[in-house]
């Protein structure tokens, strides 16, 4: 047991198949030995023993009583008694011709009639087949009148007597014998078509009884129109037409005033019996002919409809007309029945295993199988989680792109969700790879980047974020890493005594100042952690008392070409012996301009300064050489013009 459908109406799978495809006999029981201990398997149970057949089910029914299940199906043709009071198959019976429909006609199993595909009706009873007669045409359907005992069966094809009217075939069960056949029109047939039916061939395709009312009997044709019959006066009373497509199911109300007619393209309508306008106007949205329709009405007295067709069941809100829950089998369905007074679901589908679906908001569980309640709320208080581990979700624009946007609500592989779909992940796969033939090359280039950059990724040191000195900090972090271990915690980074190192801003290292140059000659101001530059102390010292354009030039250098020419100057005041590196012309700073030319106020840079500006070409006077032996006395104030001397 396991919840199919999550929502504000869950639906839970009883019984069933998991895949559409039946597993063979014995992988199917070493499955079953080896997932005995799974957590998944652990809710699961027989709802009834060997409610299955070997190839598929065509048909199943519920007794009024609730104490039985009838169900027909093949290979061999065959049909199937469970009681629900042992949970059990009470007996199986084989029979001649595949089974099209049956009914029961008491409030128990021990009376049947059986409509076969090879044109007979059989009556069996718990002893055997009781009596079967052969009908002149193929029946598509049965009705039954309890008050007159007629079992009713639409037929294929148009009468005998050339009237040109299909023919709704009448057994008395008292009498035991053919009545005189209702006639519904139901068309001309195209040329070439027999007696017997064919393709394009009139047909009277299905029958309702207001047994428990007015008692009005409904037949939907293959025009689309819907003609009613009244038993008592035994003529026609009504036409109901325009539909689209065939008419392939009916069904009244209880109380016999609003009947429900699906047709061949998958439409729903419900019409009041007083108005020939539909009350509700629904689409299976499948295209599928509706094979089922069925009212019911929740513990609440909510009237809901059920319609069915061979892909899906949707159950309605009869007032308002909104969807109220869906169940999507993984296999066809071949016939829908409601267990009376709960909210039990019975299908009969193709595949080995037949459904069982309980829908708590619809009723509570039947009385043979209450302990489906409590297991209902055990699973209600645990956490549900919808897994999609093989499948990728996909928004309809990719779904375009892949061509699988036809899929939409056709198939099990693309489920709907938020603003996409679910994709099964093989399905993804292939359209994939047809879309784009090169996909694996792609992917294989990919994997091998992820490789490259995760490697990449390993050899990247440890950082450590701090408000003042972030320099100091990757400095210590860089000697780690060539220590071979980095931690960030370590060392000053981590010691609580030189935390206002890296916090405090009065502590932060002016790498402008004087003693900062002295210590580290050889770092770039401005450059990366570690860097560092082979620079003279002479210029280094020069540059620290340059202004800020200096400052500007040295935190962003000039790039020199190749083809660039450069003028240097040496020194000849070098002590010999001694190397003087020479620097670049345009390394030096010099702010030589009119005002200090004028002004005589020069700040030379360098060990020489060198100008442009002309001179005259007269040259300067030398003054005459001092001779030996006379006293200096320039600069100097003679005794003899002492004003106090001649006083």
């Amino acid at each position: 047991m396991k919840l199919t459908n999550p929502g504000a109406v869950p639906v839970y799978t009883v019984a069933g198949p998991s895949t559409a495809r039946p597993l063979p006999d014995w992988l199917a029981r070493r499955r079953k030995r080896s997932s005995k201990y799974d957590p998944e398997n652990l809710n699961n149970f027989e709802l009834l023993q060997e409610f299955e057949f070997e190839e598929a089910s065509n048909c199943v029914r519920v007794s009024e009583d609730g104490n039985w299940i009838m169900s027909s199906g093949t290979y061999k043709p065959q049909f199937h008694v469970h009681s629900t009071a042992e949970l059990s198959l009470s007996f199986a019976r084989h029979t001649k011709s595949e089974n099209t429909t049956f009914m029961l006609l008491g409030a128990d199993y021990t009376k049947s009639v059986h409509l076969q595909n090879d044109r007979s009706l059989e009556f069996h009873t718990p002893m055997g087949c009781h009596y079967d007669v052969r009908l002149p045409r193929f029946g598509r359907d049965l009705a039954y009148l309890r008050q007159s005992t007629e079992v009713l069966v639409p037929a294929v094809g148009l009468s005998s007597d050339g009237s040109g009217f299909g023919e709704v075939f009448r057994l008395d069960l008292e009498r035991g014998q053919f009545l005189r056949p209702w006639q519904v029109d139901v068309g001309e047939d195209e040329a070439g078509a027999g007696l017997q039916g064919g393709i394009h061939t009139g047909a009277v395709n299905v029958a309702a009884v207001a047994e428990r009312t007015h008692g009005l009997c409904a037949f939907g044709t293959t025009i689309g129109s819907v003609e009613f019959f009244d038993p008592r006066s035994k003529g026609r009373v009504a036409v109901l037409g325009g539909q689209d497509g065939e008419v392939t199911a009916l069904d009244y109300s209880t109380d016999g005033l609003s009947l429900a007619l699906g047709t061949s393209t998958g439409q729903i309508r419900v019409f009041d019996l007083r108005n020939p306008r539909p009350l509700m106007k629904r689409d299976q949205g499948m295209g599928l002919p509706i094979k089922k329709l069925i009212h019911m009405k929740t513990p609440t007295e909510e009237r809901k409809l059920l319609s069915a067709d061979k892909r899906i069941i949707k159950i309605w809100d009869e007032h308002s007309g909104d969807l109220w829950t869906s169940i999507e089998p993984m296999v066809d369905l071949n016939d829908v029945v409601h267990v009376p007074d709960s909210g039990m679901l019975l299908t009969a589908n193709e595949g080995k295993h037949m459904h069982s679906f309980f829908i708590p908001n619809l009723g509570l569980a039947p009385k043979w199988c209450s302990f489906l309640d409590n297991l209902v709320h055990e699973m209600e208080n645990e956490t549900q989680t919808e897994t999609y581990d093989n499948y990728k979700f996909l928004t309809l624009p990719e779904l375009r792109e892949l061509s699988l946007d036809h899929l939409i609500g056709k198939t099990n592989l693309l489920r709907p969700y938020m603003h996409g779909y679910f994709a099964h992940a093989k399905l993804y796969d292939q359209a994939r790879l047809i879309a784009n033939p090169y996909i694996w090359e792609e992917e294989r280039a990919k994997r091998i980047k992820e490789k490259l950059e995760k490697e990449r990724g390993s050899r990247i040191r440890g950082t450590k974020k701090v408000k003042v000195n972030q320099k100091l900090a990757d400095k210590v972090l860089q000697r780690q890493e060539n220590r071979g271990k980095v931690d960030p915690e370590a060392g000053i980074l981590g010691d609580e005594r030189f935390a206002k190192l890296f916090e405090d801003e009065e502590f932060k290292v002016d790498e402008l100042s004087r003693e900062f140059r002295s210590l580290n000659p050889s770092t770039v101001v401005g450059g990366k952690p570690g860097q560092t530059q082979d620079v003279d102390m002479a210029d280094a010292n020069s540059t620290d008392f340059s202004g800020s354009e200096s400052e500007e030039e040295e935190e962003k250098p000039k790039k020199k070409t190749k083809d660039e020419v450069v003028m240097q100057v040496s020194s000849s005041t070098a002590p010999r012996g001694g190397k003087i590196k020479d620097l670049a012309f345009g390394d030096r700073t010099q702010k030589d301009t009119r005002e200090s030319r004028l002004s005589g106020k020069k700040e030379i840079v360098g060990e020489q300064a060198i100008t442009f500006v002309p001179e005259s070409k007269k040259k300067k006077q030398e003054p005459p050489p001092r001779p030996e032996g006379k006293r200096r006395d320039d600069g100097r104030r003679s005794a003899s013009s002492n004003v106090f001397r001649k006083m």
